[in-house]
């Protein structure tokens, strides 16, 4: 906020974990041009839906509850008050909110400043556009004081938009002194420590970097009180931060730890904690997953469905001259058992096919315990040549749970999106994130020991259907100056990539919840009094010959 008013600074980055301030920044570099230096400003979010909740339930309270700013943005109720959701005006400059998604409301308004918020999660383009960053900074061409304010958690390492722009800054962090020796240094997460034989979160505590004192909780106050900022890098305009949530006076040590504790097994749920607690981003071990290592860990499984299954999903891939599917099942800690795989071939514009499907969806598998699971959600592309079929498909079944599916590329996306029905069945069509879907599935194939995330695989999985899930890699590619990271195929078929992202999906729509949905299953056990088998499946090894299980279904 000081570098705000620092006329040598034109662009200020803040690189930082979740809730440590980062959108109050904003909330009060706009409170104080709307009272003390008055001018356009536009404040983007990812979407525009965010940019309509950051209106209401961040800046409709400020000016508000403010008494320095109640009064100076008119009553939205009066007649022409140019006071609107997204467009606000106040006496010498106006504030507009807008969508990182939407290239309409970048343009046509001179802005002064531009605030852009989570910038990680911005779409690559805005529509065909181009960069939204870029298209909102040139409306501030004309103005000699204009500001660019940069905010986000980090995502993927050379990918990372917030991560770009701080490596252009002069990189400051938080300096904080050691109650003991009083040396400066930065809070960093190689410097925690706590008990190893008990690993319990509350033996936490920070090990001084100069001289190896022992810094406990009480301690964080007083040093952050007496912190200071440093950059790390030549001053070129460009004022950077960075800050972790060690720091936070709302989290503490023992805490972050817990957290540590409950993410470190999951890579989804470390990178996540690696993005939004340490506020750094997250480095793949690798770019792609080999078949033969997944082919090697094949498993006898005990039933058709082992124990710790919980629920089914299925995924369907539509070709012009079958459909695919294959059926998921999904533990508590998200464990995945590949049930069943099959290929029904047949022109997807005829009845028979779809028949096929129904009858496999229908399917009830023997589960460890005794009890019966049939699929409880299915996810089916729509984005192929038989897009109106699959919709009179979906809108038939809808109360059945299959779910219509149109893949979105492009990454920051979540796993699925708000339904749209702008179709002429006015169905519902689920948008998927396919690159964050693809990076979830490959981060659980690299999980070499069964545990959280885990994926396993029957016995009868044939070569092919390892070749089709790891046939793409992930590349950085730089597209009009900008480093991407984009999902390119190693081989022609992937169809078993492409449905295990559907049935994914598909249990992310359901929206149940895995730890419900095991408390009912074992609410069923015990009413028939089945006990589950406890020792799970082992890994077989290496399977002697493929069988065609394709052909054969």
């Amino acid at each position: 906020m000081d570098a705000y008013n620092d006329r040598a600074v034109n662009t200020i980055v803040v690189m930082s974990s979740a809730q440590v301030g980062k959108t109050e920044i904003i909330n009060n570099i706009v409170g104080y041009v709307i009272d003390q230096n008055p001018g356009p400003m536009l404040v983007l979010q990812p979407t525009l839906e965010m940019s309509q909740t950051w209106s209401k339930d961040r800046l409709a309270p400020m000016l508000r509850d403010s008494p320095c700013l109640r009064g100076k943005v008119k009553d939205p109720r009066a007649r022409d008050s140019g006071n609107t959701m997204l467009h606000k005006t106040f006496t010498g400059g106006q504030i507009t909110m807008a969508g990182a998604n939407s290239p309409a409301s970048l343009a046509s308004r001179p802005i002064r400043d531009v605030l852009a918020d989570e910038v990680d999660r911005y779409p690559y383009s805005a529509g065909s556009e181009g960069d939204p960053i870029s298209l909102a900074r040139k409306r501030s061409t004309t103005f000699w004081n204009r500001k660019l304010i940069i905010t986000s958690t980090p995502t993927v390492k050379g990918a990372s938009a917030v991560e770009r722009w701080y490596d252009s800054s002069d990189q400051r962090r938080f300096y904080v002194p050691c109650p003991h020796c009083n040396e400066m240094q930065v809070l960093t997460w190689a410097h925690i420590q706590w008990d190893n034989d008990t690993k319990d979160p509350n033996t936490t505590r920070y090990i001084c970097i100069h001289c190896g004192a022992i810094l406990e909780e009480k301690d964080k106050p007083r040093m952050i009180r007496r912190g200071e900022w440093r950059a790390n890098a030549p001053f070129k305009g460009v004022a950077g931060f960075h800050l972790n949530e060690l720091y936070s006076p709302w989290k503490r040590w023992s805490e972050v730890v817990a957290d540590f504790f409950a993410a470190k097994d999951d890579p989804e749920t470390l990178r996540v904690w690696i993005n939004t607690s340490l506020g750094e981003t997250w480095e793949e071990q690798g770019e792609q997953v080999e078949s033969i290592g997944l082919l090697n860990n094949r498993e006898n499984y005990p039933a058709e469905v082992p124990a710790a299954v919980v629920v089914l999903t299925c995924g369907v891939d539509v070709q012009d001259d079958r459909l695919e599917a294959e059926i998921v099942g999904y533990t508590v800690d998200r464990q995945t058992y590949s049930i069943e795989y099959a290929v029904f071939h047949g022109d997807p514009s005829q009845r028979d096919v779809w028949d096929k499907l129904d009858h496999f969806r229908a399917k009830h598998f023997n589960h460890e315990s005794g009890l019966t699971l049939s699929v409880s959600a299915t996810g089916i592309d729509s984005g192929g040549h038989f897009t109106q079929v699959v919709y009179n498909y979906g809108k038939e079944r809808y109360y059945e749970r299959v779910y219509v599916l149109k893949g979105v590329g492009g990454g920051g996306r979540p796993m699925t999106g708000r339904p749209t029905r702008n179709n002429r069945l006015r169905v519902r069509v689920y948008p998927v994130g396919v690159d964050t879907a693809k990076e979830s599935i490959y981060a659980r194939l690299k999980v070499r020991e069964p545990g959280p995330g885990y994926c396993h695989f029957p016995a009868h999985y044939d070569e092919e259907y390892f070749r089709q899930l790891t046939a793409e890699r992930i590349e950085t590619k730089f597209i009009k100056g900008y480093a991407r990271r984009v999902w390119v195929k190693k081989r022609a078929r992937n169809e078993a990539l492409d449905v295990r992202v559907y049935a994914d999906a598909a249990l992310d729509i359901n929206g149940d919840s895995l730890q419900r949905l095991a408390d009912v299953l074992k609410e069923r056990i015990a009413q028939r009094g089945h006990v589950p088998k406890s020792p799970p499946p082992k890994p077989a090894g290496f399977i002697g010959s493929n069988s065609d299980w394709f052909n054969k279904r």
